[in-house]
C-alpha cells in the first residue's frame, strides 16, 4: 500500500522553477525552435505569403522538390557500435581552402524580399560561422557590400548567362577583383520555370500593393515597415523591373547558353569553377573534358524543370565515374544536419542550403541564420557521434543505404 502525506512547503518550493520571462521577441522566437521546419514554421508566420510562397515553392507540381526531400527521409543509416566519437571534427578542405561546417550557403535571388536584412545576414552569419557564403547574380546586394560584410571569410559568387553577355562578364570581373574564391556557373535556367504560386499570388518585383497584399499584411506590419524604411532593391543584372519573377528571368536569361560562353567564362575568372545544375552522368564526364574544377548536383530547388532527377539518387553514380577528377557538390532538399551526413557518406565532397538559410532569415534576420547554421551544425555532429565517427573523412557509403521509393520501369524492347 502506498504511505501518503501532506506536501512539504520546502519541497514544493524546489519545484516551482519559474523561468525568467524573455522580452526579446525575436531571441524568444528563435529560442523555440529546434529544427528548420520550426524555422519554415515561423518564417511562414512573419512573411507576407507572396514573399513566403516564393521561397518555399517549387515549378508547376512541385514533384522535384517533394522528391529531393523523400529521398533524404528514406534514408538509412548503419551505425558503428563501441567506437567512441566524443569529439566530432566537422571541418573540410573545400575548393582550395577550409569550410568550419561540411556545408555553405547558396546563391539565392531577390534575398531582401524575404527580409531586410538579406545577403548581409547572410555572408555575416557565414562568415562567423566559417563556411562559404554564395551570392547570387540576382541578388539586392552588391558584389562589394557582400565583401565588406564578410571581409574575411570565403566568397563565392554565382553566375548566369544573361542575353546582354557583357554584363555577365563584367559582373565576373568584379567577384574577381573583389576577391571571390569560387565562381558557381549555373547552367540550368535557359528559361525560366512554372513557379506557379508566384502567378497566383500575382508576385512581382519590386511587391505591389493591392487589396490582396494589403489584408495579407495587417498582421504583419513589421514586414512592410522594414521594406519601405530601408534602402530601395537594387538588382547588379537587371536593368528594368515590374514583372513576375518568370517574367524577369525569362527577358535576362539566354536559351543559347552553351559550351563557347563556358570557355569564355573560365578565360574571365581568375579562381575555381564549379558548374552548377549538372543533372546526369554524361554531361558531368563532358564538363570535366571541359576542365571545371567541380560540379554541384543540383535542380535548382525543383524551380525549374519539374519532375527533374533527385540528385541524392545521383550522386554515387557521379562520384563513381568522376569523383576522383573534380569535386562533387550536392544541393536541393536538405532540411536537417543528417542530409548532409548522408550526402558526404556517399561521396560528396560539400553541400549547399537554400532555403534552410532563407527560413531562418525570414525568422529572425541575421539572429534567424545563425540560428539555421547552429541546428544544422548539432544536427551534424549528433549524427556523426551517433554513427561513431570522429571526422569527415571516416564517412564512408557503408554507413548509408538509399531506399528505393521511386524505381524505373524497364522500357519495353
Amino acid at each position: 500500500m502506498v504511505q501518503r502525506q501532506f506536501p512539504k512547503p520546502l519541497e514544493l518550493l524546489e519545484l516551482m522553477q519559474f523561468k525568467k520571462p524573455e522580452l526579446n521577441g525575436t531571441k524568444r522566437r528563435l529560442d523555440a525552435a529546434y529544427t528548420i521546419d520550426d524555422l519554415r514554421t515561423i518564417a511562414k508566420r512573419r512573411t507576407p505569403k507572396a514573399a513566403f510562397d516564393y521561397t518555399d515553392g517549387a515549378a508547376e507540381g512541385e514533384t522535384s522538390l517533394a522528391r529531393a526531400r523523400q529521398a533524404f527521409q528514406d534514408v538509412e543509416f548503419h551505425p558503428d557500435v563501441l567506437r567512441p566519437a566524443a569529439d566530432v571534427d566537422t571541418s573540410v578542405e573545400i575548393l582550395g581552402g577550409p569550410s568550419a561546417l561540411p556545408f555553405g550557403i547558396a546563391p539565392t535571388g531577390f534575398t531582401r524580399l524575404m527580409q531586410t536584412e538579406g545577403e548581409i545576414a547572410g555572408a555575416g552569419a557565414a562568415g562567423a560561422a566559417g563556411i562559404p557564403f554564395t551570392l547570387s547574380t540576382l541578388g539586392t546586394t552588391s558584389i562589394e557590400n557582400v565583401k565588406a560584410a564578410n571581409p574575411n571569410g570565403r566568397n563565392w559568387f554565382q553566375l548566369y548567362v544573361m542575353r546582354d553577355r557583357e554584363i555577365s562578364y563584367e559582373l565576373a570581373r568584379r567577384a574577381g577583383a573583389a576577391g571571390f574564391d569560387t565562381l558557381q556557373f549555373t547552367v540550368d535556367t535557359p528559361v525560366a520555370g512554372a513557379r506557379l504560386r508566384d502567378k497566383r499570388n500575382g508576385f512581382s518585383i519590386p511587391p505591389q500593393l493591392t487589396l490582396g497584399t494589403i489584408i495579407n499584411a495587417i498582421p504583419r506590419p513589421w514586414w512592410w515597415i522594414d521594406f519601405l524604411t530601408t534602402p530601395k532593391l537594387e538588382f547588379a543584372s537587371l536593368s528594368a523591373t515590374g514583372g513576375t519573377v518568370g517574367d524577369l528571368l525569362n527577358a535576362a536569361m539566354d536559351p543559347t547558353i552553351s559550351y563557347e560562353d563556358l570557355k569564355v567564362i573560365r578565360e574571365i575568372w581568375p579562381g575555381k569553377i564549379v558548374i552548377k545544375g549538372v543533372q546526369n552522368v554524361e554531361d558531368s564526364k563532358r564538363l570535366i573534358d571541359h576542365g571545371v574544377d567541380g560540379i554541384i548536383l543540383s535542380n535548382h530547388g525543383g524551380r525549374q524543370l519539374d519532375r527533374a532527377p533527385i540528385p541524392f539518387h545521383l550522386l554515387p553514380t557521379v562520384v563513381r565515374e568522376v569523383g576522383r577528377d573534380a569535386t562533387i557538390m550536392v544541393d536541393t532538399g536538405i532540411m536537417n544536419g543528417a542530409d548532409i551526413v548522408a550526402s558526404l557518406a556517399l561521396g560528396a565532397k560539400f553541400t549547399l542550403i537554400g532555403r534552410a538559410y532563407l527560413y531562418g532569415l525570414m525568422a529572425g534576420g541575421r539572429a534567424g541564420v545563425d540560428k539555421t547554421i547552429a541546428i544544422l551544425r548539432d544536427e551534424i555532429e549528433r549524427t556523426m557521434k551517433l554513427l561513431g565517427v570522429a571526422s569527415i573523412a571516416e564517412l564512408e557509403p557503408r554507413h548509408v543505404t538509399q531506399l528505393a521509393r521511386l524505381a524505373p520501369r524497364p522500357l519495353d524492347v
